[in-house]
């Protein structure tokens, strides 16, 4: 993704990758499922003019992105 994934400098989301690979692989998974679940409702939110609920869901999507794409880097992000 060309920056630093701001999820890894909490120490919860340096944990992420301090899990064995196949439990981040199936987080991993959910992540992106969420990623475009939360996705959906956002442009749903925002077509009914609801735009504080588009606006959540659109972070919930940001968020879900940030953790798949740190657990998809794993072991080799852990020491940034």
């Amino acid at each position: 993704m060309g920056y630093e994934n701001p999820l890894l400098k909490l120490p919860a989301g340096r944990a992420l990758l301090a899990l064995p690979p196949a439990d981040r692989l199936r987080i991993e998974g959910v992540m992106r499922e969420l990623r475009e679940q939360a996705n959906t409702e956002a442009e749903n939110a925002w077509r009914r003019k609801k735009g504080p609920m588009a606006a959540y869901w659109r972070a919930v999507a940001t968020y879900a992105r940030h953790t798949a794409h740190a657990l998809s880097k794993g072991e080799k992000n852990a020491s940034r």
